[in-house]
């Protein structure tokens, strides 16, 4: 379904057709970049498909378009009944959703504050970002030659589809000099993320994550994995990692809702540790997809069923109290 032209998108509170969810050439949005949007998954479980912090993408999504003086014509509680209406429409079990936000069309011209926020919702089958095999043997990457913006430049905490081309940039250069992904610097020189991941560094069983300062994003799938790491009885550290620490860590590994939990076994062609995933990465993906998948108990509430059962909150109302 969906990039095959079949399956239901949802725009502006209507599921659509998806060969019928198309905006006009003139849009704000396809000119200046004036969107921010959201990646979230869904899982399968024994229970049935459930969510995996749907309420808190939600949230930053709002805060997003907030940060860049969009004002949402549908508020969080009939957003989030859109993603499960959007999700239950397509009949799909697993799947990665779009949510986006965005300025239409009305007029052109740098100052968009005219121009009308759309919204919308996409929601499509999608394995490893990486490729099944990376989540065992690792990534080779490279460290880009292009840096994430200044502080004060773009807001880092927003995902923005404006910052995301600065990711595309980095992700061509990886995938064009024969890597699969790259590490990008901040300003200073000090390790950001990757072009669509946040980066932890373990050495000596102790786990360093780049702070939200060093102009990367604030990944749910990297908090999820810093409460993960502490209940597993590890130090986590949040702080500034030069770029040589990279080449002597024991392990590395991105985050994100599309990576997930990806371990890197080369930077630069230099072997990281044992030059595949290590022991700290694979009990942190135990713990992780155990969670996802619905094995071991929803204590912390990060999965919300897609089909409620009777006298149950819905992800909606979960959301909105947030």
């Amino acid at each position: 379904m969906a990039f095959d032209g079949t399956g239901k998108v949802w725009m502006n509170g209507t599921l659509i057709d998806w060969k019928d969810a198309t905006i006009h050439v003139a849009s704000h949005v396809i000119h200046y970049g004036t969107a921010v949007f959201e990646g979230v998954r869904c899982y399968k479980t024994p229970a049935g498909s459930a969510f995996f912090r749907l309420d808190a993408h939600v949230r930053r999504l709002y805060d997003s378009a907030h940060i860049y003086r969009m004002d949402c014509p549908i508020d969080a509680d009939r957003f989030t009944q859109g993603v499960v209406d959007t999700v239950q429409a397509n009949q799909l079990e697993a799947c990665y959703i779009r949510p986006i936000v965005y300025r239409g069309y009305r007029e052109l011209g740098v100052n968009p504050l005219h121009c009308p926020v759309d919204m919308a919702i996409m929601v499509w089958e999608w394995g490893a970002y990486l490729g099944p095999e990376a989540l065992e043997r690792g990534a080779d990457v490279c460290v880009s030659t292009w840096n994430r913006p200044a502080p004060n430049t773009f807001p880092g905490m927003a995902k923005s589809s404006a910052n995301y081309a600065n990711s595309a940039l980095i992700k061509m250069e990886a995938v064009l000099s024969g890597y699969s992904e790259a590490i990008a610097l901040d300003v200073f020189g000090r390790v950001s993320e990757g072009s669509g991941q946040n980066l932890f560094l373990v050495r000596d069983e102790v786990i360093t994550t780049p702070p939200l300062a060093a102009c990367g994003l604030a990944g749910i799938t990297r908090d999820s994995v810093i409460t993960l790491a502490e209940e597993l009885g590890y130090r986590v550290k949040e702080q500034d990692i030069p770029r040589e620490a990279l080449y002597a860590a024991d392990e590395l590994f991105f985050t994100g809702t599309a990576a997930e939990i990806t371990p890197i076994r080369s930077v630069d062609k230099i072997t990281i540790g044992s030059g595949r995933r290590g022991p700290v990465t694979a009990a942190l993906q135990q713990a992780f997809f155990d969670y996802v998948n619905g094995v071991t108990p929803n204590r912390h509430g990060w999965l919300q069923p897609v089909e409620i059962p009777a006298g149950s909150p819905t992800p909606a109302a979960a959301a909105a109290r947030k």
